[in-house]
């Protein structure tokens, strides 16, 4: 199964784009992007050679008149030359070698650098309702609602062995049982360890606005381009309403998931609340329906174990990752030129303040 690559690359056709070259970078290497600023060497070079070649204001005798012409023969040892007529013409040279860095920066020469597809993956919380209506057995006569949707949990889990997976349980409050991770045994003991909680207590309600809003507080922080909850649960929810106003309604929770980028798929199990006679009583699955449209994502509603498994194999479908693509990351490297200009003015300056200066 393919992944999608994480977004702290960027993509080979995307720097291309920005930098204004062709989007089918083959190699790496370092490239200019303002290539025409090294027109501006040319008349660097000119100056250099115009000021080397001028006559200067104040001509004077050269230091070989100074030699005796009277008696050649006496073989005179040459005039000592000081360091700073040795030195002289360094200044200049570092004034040169200043301004072609300069240029060299302003051609602005950046360097890319391949990069390989980041791991593949999605970012998914499976969020589970733990009432005690989940104790039916109406999915399969063998077991109950709650022992079904863990198998089939673990099997989904286990298909998807790029994911990082996390749980959130839920009934009366919601709580991140295991954050999303890439260590799927952890996950699964984490899984395995969920119990229903205790009939009528005081925990025996459905949250589902509290569970997706603590899914989405979880995946807030992810960096993948996947980020999904799979919401499953036998009821309606009964905890947000007129008389608590803070609690999370469902509807806000999809809200709050939809300007994360979080998709939301709810599945809804079972045949509806179980009467003490045994019958069953249907549910409003409205608010579901509106949780997972309001995100882009899908609801189902399953009666029976087979149905389950297929809701899980859609999901498993829906949510295949795209090709990983290999991306670039664009450096730019104008810096060192700037270094080795700002170094040779300094050092042109600071050779003239201690006495190599040249008269015109």
């Amino acid at each position: 199964m393919s992944r999608f690559a994480a977004l702290d690359t960027l993509a080979v056709g995307d720097v291309a784009a920005r930098a204004g070259v062709a989007s089918d970078i083959a190699a790496a290497g370092v490239t200019l992007l303002a290539p025409w600023a090294l027109l501006l060497a040319l008349a660097v070079v000119a100056a250099a050679v115009w000021q080397r070649r001028r006559r200067p204001c104040l001509p004077f005798a050269g230091l070989h008149l100074l030699a005796d012409p009277v008696d050649p023969a006496l073989d005179l040892p040459p005039l000592p030359t000081t360091w700073r007529a040795r030195w002289s013409t360094l200044p200049p040279v570092l004034d040169v070698v200043a301004a072609l860095a300069l240029v060299a920066a302003l051609a602005r020469p950046v360097e890319y650098v391949p990069t390989p597809p980041a791991p593949p993956g999605r970012d998914l919380l499976l969020c589970l309702d733990v009432s005690s209506s989940m104790a039916a057995n109406d999915l399969d006569p063998q077991r109950t609602r709650h022992a079904v949707g863990l198998a089939l949990a673990e099997r989904f889990v286990r298909a998807r062995a790029g994911d990082r997976i996390g749980v959130v349980a839920f009934a009366r409050y919601a709580d991140l049982v295991c954050p999303p991770t890439r260590d799927h045994e952890a996950l699964l003991a984490a899984l395995r360890s969920l119990q229903l909680v205790p009939k009528e207590g005081p925990e025996d309600a459905t949250a589902i606005g509290a569970a997706v809003g603590k899914a989405a507080a979880s995946l807030a922080a992810a960096e993948g381009a996947g980020k999904v909850v799979v919401v499953v649960t036998d009821g309606e929810e009964n905890v947000s309403n007129k008389l608590l106003p803070d609690e999370i309604a469902p509807l806000h929770a999809a809200q709050a998931c939809a300007a994360a980028g979080i998709r939301v798929h709810a599945v809804v199990v079972g045949r509806g609340n179980q009467k003490p006679d045994g019958r069953f009583q249907a549910l409003d699955t409205t608010a579901v329906q509106q949780l997972a449209g309001a995100t882009g994502g899908r609801s189902w509603r399953c009666e029976d174990e087979a149905a389950l498994a297929e809701v899980y194999a859609r999901i498993d479908a829906l949510e295949a990752d795209a090709p990983a693509a290999n991306g670039v990351v664009v450096r730019e490297r104008f810096a060192v030129a700037l270094a080795v200009a700002a170094i040779a003015a300094a050092l042109a300056r600071l050779l003239r303040a201690v006495g190599l200066r040249r008269l015109p």
